[in-house]
């Protein structure tokens, strides 16, 4: 899979928006994000995911799924290596933090934001 394949499946979901974080594209439903595109550079797509769903995903497929270094890790980011996913797996994964943020944005409203978005 590609960045463009990971973008496209991102936008798939009913909602989805693309924005840019720090000038990175990232993917958002009710103004917060579930994805990102910020280390597309070293072949990995980013998922907003829980610290349980990460560690599931890891468990899974140690090579597919890598916790993100630091902070954002300790919180669940994982990276996906786009080389190694098929269209299900990076689907599956997507979905997961797509649904994860959908349940989260029911408890908080949505950031104003004032930069310009990309909608599907």
């Amino acid at each position: 899979m590609t960045p463009s394949d990971f973008r496209r499946i991102a936008l798939s979901f009913e909602g989805a928006e693309e924005s840019s974080h720090m000038g990175a594209p990232d993917f958002r439903v009710g103004g917060h994000i579930f994805a990102t595109l910020a280390h597309q550079s070293k072949g990995y797509g980013n998922l907003m995911l829980s610290v349980e769903q990460r560690s599931a995903f890891i468990e899974e497929d140690p090579k597919l799924f890598i916790s993100v270094a630091g902070g954002w890790g300790r919180h669940g980011a994982t990276h996906i290596v786009l080389a190694r996913a098929s269209e299900d797996s990076l689907h599956g994964a997507l979905c997961a933090a797509f649904s994860l943020r959908l349940s989260k944005n029911k408890k908080s409203p949505a950031p104003k934001r004032s930069s310009k978005k990309r909608s599907r």
